[in-house]
């Protein structure tokens, strides 16, 4: 039987590298969130947690309900799909016995002891340091060093700034449930309303497009936030098509993921066995 490689987080970054390992033939498992904060919800295999399946470039991923139910997962898989667990605390991972874990839930933190170590531990981004609590560190900071692997060290740390135009960035301007004006999709006018945010002591208020563009991502609507969240993205390029394709820097990402499972021959000789 094919071995399982465990994907932990499916926003994009995360789902860029699990479309890189199902193309190469692996079979791929997602744990998730029981309420996930993905902003390009389109392109993010956590979205099933929420619609029950989403299909993304040709794969689709379905949610499970119960993260020990193995018939329904092997099932999955064995269409060639991928199933999505509510699963924060990686639990699955003693039942399902995953060669690889690919931590992609972008934290920021360290990550934290689950009870199963498998043969390889890969961590996406700031916060992870190999040979320290995880075995390869892949770089998810734009530049020269995006998507490259480290066996020692890790990635640059974070720097608190959003990459290319801060202004593209859509942030809670308080505390509440975010109600959206807008899809995933649509074309935004400069200050047209996208959304707002409705405070538990019934305040309201506004989150207007910076300037006119395509909104690219916006959390599922109904999610309460706090304050300084990001939210959503309005791209300037408006056009909607690259709403449906995971980004650049998501398959750099999941390029170097697919290069640091390669590189071990132990690993390599075990994936479609």
């Amino acid at each position: 039987m094919p071995a399982i490689v465990l994907v932990r987080g499916g926003g994009e970054q995360a789902t860029g590298a699990a479309l890189r390992l199902l193309r190469a033939g692996l079979r791929v498992v997602v744990t998730e969130l029981p309420q996930p904060l993905g902003v390009r919800r389109t392109v993010c295999f956590a979205e099933a947690v929420y619609s029950r399946e989403i299909t993304i470039e040709g794969f689709t991923a379905r949610r499970v309900d119960d993260p020990t139910d193995m018939l329904a997962m092997l099932t999955i898989m064995g269409k060639q799909q991928v199933p999505v667990l509510v699963d924060p605390a990686c639990a699955a991972a003693q039942l399902l016995h995953p060669l690889v874990i690919v931590d992609g839930r972008m934290t920021k933190q360290p990550p934290e002891p689950i009870g199963y170590i498998p043969a390889l531990y890969i961590g996406l981004g700031p916060g992870f340091e190999a040979g320290v609590n995880c075995q390869a560190a892949v770089e998810t900071q734009r530049g020269h060093t995006l998507g490259r692997v480290y066996w020692q060290g890790g990635p640059n740390p974070d720097s608190g700034l959003p990459e290319g135009d801060p202004h593209r960035v859509l942030r809670a301007p308080l505390d509440g449930v975010l109600i959206a004006h807008k899809e995933i999709g649509d074309l935004c006018g400069e200050g047209e309303l996208i959304a707002e945010i409705q405070a538990e002591n019934g305040e309201h208020q506004a989150v207007f497009s910076p300037f006119k563009g395509v909104l690219r991502g916006l959390i599922h609507p109904g999610l309460h936030v706090s304050r300084g969240l990001k939210i959503g993205d309005v791209d300037p390029r408006g056009d909607p098509r690259m709403c449906h394709l995971v980004s650049d820097k998501a398959l750099a990402v999941g390029g170097g993921v697919l290069e640091a499972i390669l590189t071990k021959p132990e690993i390599r000789g075990k994936l479609w066995a």
